[in-house]
């Protein structure tokens, strides 16, 4: 069996919180005399990782990713438990992480190299891939404290690559940056997996996750609340910040009213993979009723790769009374043209009480279509629009 990249034992972290700030210089330093709290930010957590394996891990804010990944770099001592990784770091954790703001472009890369471990003869073999990569040729020699966010992020990605490293941990810059060079960098993570080298990925782009990891992890207030594939935990993580949009979500589903099939297709009726700008969707549903069910309520709810709720639609909405349900029955809700202009987007669909004390079957993010950009720049909605010319 192999041996693990990354052996997570037990982790616990805990910090001191304190609550009143200090009025002076000697409290400052000593914090004597100023009431604090210790504060769990990881508890228990355990995991392996094996080479060549691409971990995403994800959670709400403050659920301890970026502490666990610090902790995996050697920046941060846990509490208690160990983590034991073998093979060369490279760690992208913060923006200009490590960049001496008043060195230049080219000095900080060898300064990173150095600290990741490259001699300064293996850094001037990769030093004009670095910056051909990082597109800086023209401000290389320039004080990183110039630099924008989106240079930084360019330039610490491209020192990360170049150091040949086993294990790669990446937090959350790649919502840095422009699309081209987002997307270069996925290339390149691609690129690495396909090498065999073990990448752990923090984002809160869960379509990332699902699209280049393996498998991943997804941590609540410190504990890890789910881990295995990137699909299920991914599925898992979208149910839970559906709760803050679905009021019924935490609700026990009680099967008395199941959810037995759903159809995306276009106007047309054929099988809607894909839906262009301003195109209309019809959605179809077949429900099961196990017993007789007086007014259930068939729900939808649309949300982005981002997770951001962007529609929801009941039969009660369009004054639609099921009334008294027993056997199967089929529903079909057709939306009009869809404002949205790009990317990929999750159906919910839902039966409950008329009041939504009941939850029968909910069914959360199981079912997707893609609407394709018609631009490299695409606007946030699509709106109609005619022209027309006359002469004067």
């Amino acid at each position: 069996m192999s041996v693990p990249a990354v052996e997570i034992d037990h982790i616990e972290k805990r910090f001191r919180r304190y609550k009143q700030k200090p009025t002076t210089l000697k409290a400052r330093m000593t914090r004597r005399g100023i009431e604090a709290e210790e504060f769990l930010a990881l508890s228990d957590v355990s995991y392996k990782i094996l080479p060549g394996s691409t971990l995403g891990l994800i959670g709400p804010n403050g659920s301890g990713k970026t502490t666990l990944l610090k902790i995996i770099a050697g920046i941060l001592r846990p509490s208690e438990g160990s983590v034991v990784t073998r093979g060369r770091i490279a760690a992208l954790l913060e923006l200009g992480a490590g960049f001496h703001q008043e060195l230049t472009g080219r000095e900080n890369v060898y300064l990173n190299a150095s600290i990741l471990g490259l001699s300064k003869k293996n850094t001037d073999a990769v030093f004009d891939d670095i910056v051909a990569f990082a597109e800086l040729e023209d401000f290389i020699d320039t004080q990183v404290k110039f630099y924008s966010s989106g240079m930084f992020v360019r330039l610490g990605f491209a020192v990360a690559v170049h150091v040949d490293p086993e294990i790669l941990l990446i937090d959350e810059v790649l919502a840095v940056g422009d699309v081209g060079f987002q997307q270069k960098c996925l290339e390149r993570i691609n690129s690495f997996k396909d090498e065999g080298r073990t990448i752990i990925l923090v984002t809160h782009v869960v379509d990332q996750v699902r699209q280049i990891c393996t498998e991943a992890m997804m941590l609540t207030k410190g504990v890890v609340h789910a881990s295995g594939s990137a699909d299920d935990v991914v599925r898992e993580y979208r149910r839970l910040l559906l709760q803050k949009d679905v009021s019924y979500a935490m609700q026990q589903e009680t099967k008395a009213v199941e959810v037995t099939s759903v159809q995306l297709l276009t106007t047309d009726g054929s099988a809607a993979k894909e839906i262009r700008p301003g195109e209309g969707l019809k959605i179809m549903v077949d429900v099961e009723a196990h017993a007789n069910v007086a007014d259930p309520v068939v729900s939808l709810a649309l949300h982005d790769q981002h997770n951001v709720y962007m529609y929801g639609w009941s039969t009660a909405d369009s004054g639609v009374d099921l009334g008294s349900v027993s056997g199967k029955r089929r529903l079909l809700f057709e939306l009009g043209a869809l404002p949205y202009t790009s990317g990929k987007y999750w159906l919910t669909v839902a039966v409950t009480s008329e009041d939504h004390s009941v939850v029968y079957d909910l069914q959360e993010q199981r079912y997707t279509f893609d609407v394709p950009a018609q631009s490299d720049n695409p606007p946030v909605a699509y709106i109609p629009t005619t022209v027309t010319v006359e002469a004067l």
